[in-house]
């Protein structure tokens, strides 16, 4: 019997015992693929940490000294750890762009209450309330706004009495941007929330806010890690563009490195659909916030951090009726219908529910992919569920061959060597891709092994001799999302 020894020399002459090991057959069943959350944002000045350079998170806390409290990064860390505390998480955080404009609104009151009580604004679905009283003026209830705005910290944006008409408090947004455009005021959200009698004001959204952070060098700052998850506020089409190019590479056979990314959009429905409509990428998920009063940049931390957490428990399980944890669901009359969400979800929008308790839950996850290079409609990268299997799929084989076969010898078929040789054939891989496709079959991430085995092509290459080419059909386990039936009664 010939063996062939990893590290002990066959011409060895002094006495001994010599033992090594040999770990290619000491690893069984399916690999855990690794997990890693990239999410990225703005900060403010008054963070400690560089913009563009990698920041290992372990508690969602660190955002607030790391980025800036009230910051956007900082917040997005605090709403990815109320759902996903336990996947390894990085940040970078992204400065201002110099060229942007800050998003500004305002509330001004208009006539003071007859009655005494309590005015309660929402900013970003985080409760702002101050007293008011039959002796207050317009003037002292907008200076006791612009102070409570002011005792919390968290919020994103700032707040101070305008110089002109002392009756009106100017909100500003923290950061210059598109971001700023889509923080929610509003006076009242629960149904018991009440206002004085005689109190009256106008509440002027927030708008104007222009332009999103060049991504180029936070880009850059990825470097060669692999990212499974990237989570990230912006929509807008030059950001996406330039997050798709690099995901595109890093998906590609030469890199490997399969990742998704994760953002959100507001508005209506006519909105959202426009979005949509105009993109068409595999890799990037929109979940559309609607009329929330949760930012967007809130949601995709929420949807992301879900993905990277269930979705490496089973990545081929829908993620249907999962919980938002954190999510202010919109009120009743702006919540969409599931006419506007069914045509949502084939704009490439994905989309939520709001149950009885006002619990937002998800409904479908969706990429924006819709149509092939020819532009004819193609459903095959439809769900994120499918990119999520796949790229599991790729990471096990890839670990089954480099496990098994390390350092192999290549040979036909048909011949006998001796045992313990370190030789691999195309018989041997072949049996071995089938072994394992009898594991995904047992972990119910694909179906119909019969035909993979017909299907499965393994040879060696007729111009590299070093080399196995194979063509791995997998029949990918689908989702359960609709049950349709026909009721045929009797009388």
């Amino acid at each position: 019997m010939t063996i062939n020894f990893n590290s002990i020399p066959i011409n060895i002459l002094t006495p001994g015992q010599y033992i090594e090991y040999d770990n290619s057959q000491a690893v069984q069943g399916l690999p855990v693929m690794p997990s890693r959350i990239l999410i990225f944002g703005q900060m403010l000045e008054t963070g400690s940490k560089a913009p563009n350079v990698p920041v290992q998170i372990f508690t969602s806390s660190q955002g607030v000294g790391y980025f800036g409290r009230g910051s956007q990064l900082a917040r997005m860390l605090a709403a990815l750890g109320g759902v996903n505390p336990w996947t390894e998480t990085w940040a970078i955080a992204l400065a201002d762009n110099a060229a942007g404009v800050a998003a500004t609104g305002s509330v001004e009151f208009t006539a003071v209450p007859t009655t005494a009580g309590t005015f309660n604004l929402y900013i970003a679905g985080t409760l702002v309330q101050i007293g008011a009283d039959t002796t207050d003026t317009t003037a002292t209830l907008a200076t006791a706004l612009v102070a409570a705005i002011a005792a919390l910290p968290d919020l994103p944006v700032t707040a101070a009495v305008d110089g002109e008409t002392a009756a009106k408090a100017n909100i500003t947004a923290r950061h210059k941007g598109l971001c700023g455009n889509d923080i929610d005021l509003r006076v009242n959200y629960y149904s018991t929330d009440t206002t004085p009698a005689g109190l009256a004001w106008t509440v002027t959204a927030l708008s104007g806010g222009t332009t999103a952070p060049d991504l180029t060098d936070m880009i850059a700052a990825m470097g060669d890690t692999w990212y499974n998850t990237l989570i990230g506020p912006y929509a807008d089409d030059a950001s996406v563009a330039a997050i798709n190019t690099e995901l595109t590479r890093r998906f590609g056979p030469m890199v490997m490195a399969d990742g998704l990314y994760f953002t959100a959009a507001a508005g209506s429905p006519g909105t959202l659909a426009s979005l949509g409509s105009g993109l068409n990428d595999e890799l990037v998920n929109i979940m559309g916030s609607g009329l929330s009063p949760t930012e967007p940049c809130l949601f995709a931390a929420v949807v992301g951090g879900i993905v990277a957490y269930y979705g490496n428990i089973d990545p081929a399980r829908p993620f249907q009726t999962l919980g938002m944890t954190g999510i202010l669901a919109p009120a009743k009359e702006d919540q969409f219908i599931q006419s506007e969400r069914s045509l949502l979800l084939g704009d490439g929008i994905s989309t939520y529910t709001v149950d009885q308790g006002g619990n937002c839950t998800i409904e479908r996850l969706v990429t924006t992919y819709k149509t092939n290079a020819d532009g004819v409609p193609d459903i095959s990268y439809r769900d994120v569920n499918t990119l999520l299997t796949l790229a599991y799929i790729r990471y096990s084989t890839r670990a089954r061959i480099a496990l098994k076969f390390p350092r192999c010898k290549l040979a036909d078929d048909g011949v006998t060597y001796g045992a313990g040789q370190a030789i691999v054939t195309p018989s041997i891989i072949r049996n071995e891709l089938i072994a394992l496709a009898g594991e995904w079959v047992d972990a119910g991430i694909m179906e119909d092994i019969a035909d993979f085995k017909t299907a499965l092509d393994v040879e060696r290459d007729g111009t590299d001799p070093n080399r196995v080419d194979a063509l791995l059909p997998p029949n990918l386990v689908n989702q359960f999302r609709v049950f349709a039936a026909q009721v045929q009664f009797i009388l």
